[in-house]
């Protein structure tokens, strides 16, 4: 087989970020828009010595789980990857991504992740369901201003004005904006040169007010002619803030530290409403929000109401306990916990972030808050080595709420959490990869893993949120040195049984680099069916510049022999770092 080829597969399985997995010759293929059940030509695009990709040329039968995408654009935007598949087999796709991830990179026994796992939620309706979106703002090839998506590993804009996932009123939207640019002669952003003005537009939606904020990120202290872009905009039904955000610099990041008012308020109003967790129907209380363009909020709101209403029932709050709610954001989940709670405190490392949950809870009626600025990672060990020696609520609180980046918690956030010992923690997470790893980390610390459910936020992507409870085992919990000096105990009494083991292959030092190296082999054998050993995967960590962890033994001298990791292993356990959020 060569570049090119064209070859018939059947689509027997589906990767962890949504691509058709077919076997011809021994071969395995990754090939993406395949369907589990399709059978396909596809043209081959990638080879390499175990596995390949390929893309789809022609679908010769249709599995029974392929249904007609509503976005023409979907396969050429790549946001949404699995639009062609019937939705009630997505959510089985993705409580199966969060199963296998707790088997494969947690090390949990697989009928043991059975027993807690409850049913997926999903949505009614899963179209229209986004309160944010940022377009990017660019011109094509023939010099005409548009705006649009990025084409998947690009930033090459494919022009998009209605997306199916967000709210109608987009559309209307980016028409004012782009009729205004060219009247008024507005440059967009050029990131080749980085030349030009306006580089994105971030458009938020209240779902229940009906508010509508436009922030324009210019690369820029003002925008010319800002009234004419006020006029356009501010009758639209629903206008509430326009503003301007400042970004200068060089970067992918999108928003810039400054954001100035140009029309309405700084801010829209929206609301949470609880459920109750059987039927997930509104119980008729409701939290507001003040959002600013640089605020986190969830961007699916009827899915946020189920999946903060599982995180309050999962606490089991009474009215007495004190919680810790780290990476709170503007207060989303802090302020459904103090309903119920003694008293919460919040931690978040955005300052704007932190003054809207501050308001956000005098608006509601909370005095039972206090927010602070900073990393959890930070923040966390910094008040426990201050106040270790008092007793105070706050140093062992009853509840500990986690909702991280896809990156997970940081190490030093874990062990602060399993010094403080709460009874329960309830850990929300984006990435079920990063859950896994995490989870491991608080079960080996005298946690014990009770109820599991994912959350379907992002309908059509691969994305899932999961929410997971944890209670306190018979065990105290115990720092997470002591954790591994346990788990390193056991794994030389298995050595003593099992004289294939390797104590190199079970290597748990590289916890900082955000992923341990089992967890960086299974998932390397699992998207290509190569193996990599401890060894290799030290020798690209230091070649990125990275920390190989300081209980791996890498040669002392330069000029040591040892065997090199190849390109093609090179590349995939590349992969692997970006997966995990190493790079």
């Amino acid at each position: 087989m060569n570049k090119n080829d064209i070859i018939t597969l059947k689509i027997e399985d589906m990767g962890i970020d949504g691509e058709g997995i077919g076997k011809i010759d021994g071969m395995t293929f990754f090939v993406k828009d395949a369907v589990i059940g399709d059978e396909i030509e596809a043209r081959i695009t990638k080879l390499k010595k175990n596995y390949g990709y390929a893309r789809v040329e022609q679908i010769l039968k249709s599995s029974e789980f392929r249904t007609e995408p509503k976005c023409e654009l979907h396969r050429r935007c790549g946001g949404c990857q699995i639009q062609a598949m019937d939705y009630a087999k997505q959510l089985e796709f993705k409580e199966n991504k969060v199963k296998n991830n707790l088997v494969r990179l947690g090390g949990f026994d697989a009928d043991f992740v059975d027993s807690v796992t409850e049913p997926i939620v999903g949505m009614e309706e899963p179209y229209r369901y986004r309160n944010k979106a940022q377009f990017p703002i660019g011109k094509d090839k023939d010099g005409n201003i548009i705006a649009g998506f990025y084409a998947s590993r690009t930033h090459s804009i494919i022009p998009v004005k209605d997306c199916m996932l967000g709210v109608a009123e987009n559309r209307e939207i980016l028409d004012a904006i782009l009729s205004y640019m060219r009247e008024c002669h507005i440059e967009p952003y050029d990131e080749t040169t980085g030349r030009g003005l306006v580089r994105h537009a971030l458009i938020r939606y209240g779902f229940t007010t009906k508010e509508i904020m436009v922030c324009l990120v210019v690369n820029g202290r003002k925008l010319p002619a800002q009234n004419v872009l006020v006029e356009k905009l501010q009758v639209i039904s629903g206008m509430t803030s326009i503003s301007i955000n400042i970004n200068q610099k060089n970067t992918n990041v999108i928003l810039g530290e400054q954001t100035e008012t140009i029309w309405g308020q700084s801010y829209i109003t929206d609301y949470i409403h609880l459920r109750d967790c059987t039927n997930f129907e509104r119980t008729g209380k409701a939290i507001s929000y003040h959002i600013s363009p640089q605020s986190f909020y969830q961007v699916n709101p009827e899915q946020t109401e189920k999946l903060y209403s599982l995180a309050l029932e999962y606490a089991g709050l009474t009215g007495k306990e004190s919680v810790w709610d780290l990476y709170c954001g503007i207060g989303t989940i802090s302020l459904f916990l103090a309903g119920k709670a003694g008293h919460v405190y919040g931690v978040e490392i955005v300052p704007q972030a932190i003054a809207d949950a501050k308001d956000n809870a005098k608006r509601n009626g909370f005095s039972n808050t206090e927010f602070f600025v900073g990393k959890a990672e930070e923040v966390l060990p910094e008040f426990y080595a201050k106040h270790k020696n008092e007793k105070t609520d706050m140093l062992h609180p009853d509840v500990i709420v986690v909702d991280p980046p896809r990156k997970g918690c940081d190490e030093k956030c874990l062990e602060t959490m399993l010094l403080m010992k709460p009874e329960r923690i309830v850990y929300v997470s984006c990435d079920s990869a990063t859950l896994a790893r995490d989870l491991k980390v608080l079960a080996e610390g005298g946690y014990e893993v009770k109820r599991v459910r994912a959350v379907d936020q992002f309908a059509h992507t691969t994305h899932v949120e999961t929410v997971v409870l944890l209670s306190k085992g018979a065990k105290d919990p115990v720092d997470l040195c002591s954790a591994r000096t346990e788990v390193e105990r056991r794994m030389v009494d298995s050595r003593k049984v099992k004289v294939d083991f390797s104590l190199e292959d079970m290597d748990l030092s590289e916890f900082k680099g955000k992923a341990t190296y089992e967890q960086i082999k299974a998932y390397v054998l699992e998207q290509t069916g190569l193996k990599v050993s401890s060894l290799y995967i030290a020798q690209i960590k230091k070649k990125c510049g990275l920390d190989v962890g300081e209980n791996f033994n890498l040669p002392k001298s330069e000029n040591a022999i040892q065997p090199q990791c190849t390109l093609e292993k090179e590349e995939a356990t590349m992969q692997a770092f970006r997966h995990f959020g190493i790079i």
